[in-house]
């Protein structure tokens, strides 16, 4: 007599059997140390065995929660955007008056990019190979939407105001707003050079966050 066959996940690896009892701890571990392997080496330079020598942990058991070395780096790109979207959600900016909310909103990008250039790093790995990973990706449309409606309302508010001037799209702005934040990691040690100007220097900073902010604020306003 023939018995039906269920399909089921092959049982993790010996070596990962102990971290099991915490399944979202051990890919929470994976993904940070992955994330420094990918935005350091790219894709390609990238290895899953210096993964998991960082680890103490096996090839195999990373394969087993992520399937591949692609989906690994896809994960990577997917954590990377949820924790700068989650932050952007505890800004409160409906707290706020229009013009002090995306000030707010401006400064913060500006800052998270400066503290985090792993991510830029990411993303412009993820540019020079066009887009081809991130749309592989499931979620990434949804975890966006949250940053552009943010935007949008706090635009849409100030217009309502008579502060801000009407007929923006607020996918530019947040484009306008990326590209001046980003700039200041991707062309930092280029800029630096060739103008010979110390921009690591918390004045620099300062001034630069500054710089931005106001650019953002007088464009919107009437």
């Amino acid at each position: 007599m023939n018995r039906p066959v269920h399909s089921r996940k092959p049982a993790p690896p010996r070596t990962a059997r102990a971290r099991t009892n915490d399944p979202e701890r051990t890919m929470a571990d994976i993904l940070a140390v992955a994330t420094r392997e990918f935005a350091e080496k790219g894709l390609a330079g990238a290895r899953i065995d210096v993964i998991a020598e960082a680890m103490r942990t096996s090839k195999r058991m990373i394969y087993y929660y992520f399937g591949s070395k692609e989906g690994l780096y896809v994960a990577v790109l997917e954590e990377a955007y949820r924790r700068m979207r989650h932050i952007e959600a505890d800004l409160h900016l409906d707290d706020l008056p229009p013009e002090d909310a995306l000030r707010k909103l401006v400064g913060f990008t500006v800052d998270y990019q400066r503290a985090n250039p792993d991510f830029i790093r990411l993303v412009m790995t993820e540019n020079i190979h066009r887009g081809e990973y991130l749309a592989q990706s499931k979620t990434i449309h949804q975890l966006n939407v949250p940053a552009i409606e943010g935007l949008r309302k706090v635009y849409e508010r100030g217009v309502a105001a008579g502060l801000f001037r009407a007929g923006l799209d607020p996918i530019d702005l947040h484009m306008s707003i990326s590209a001046l934040s980003v700039f200041n990691v991707a062309n930092k040690h280029t800029f630096s050079l060739i103008f010979q100007r110390d921009l690591d220097s918390t004045a620099a900073m300062i001034a630069r966050r500054d710089s931005i902010v106001e650019m953002m604020v007088r464009f919107v306003r009437r």
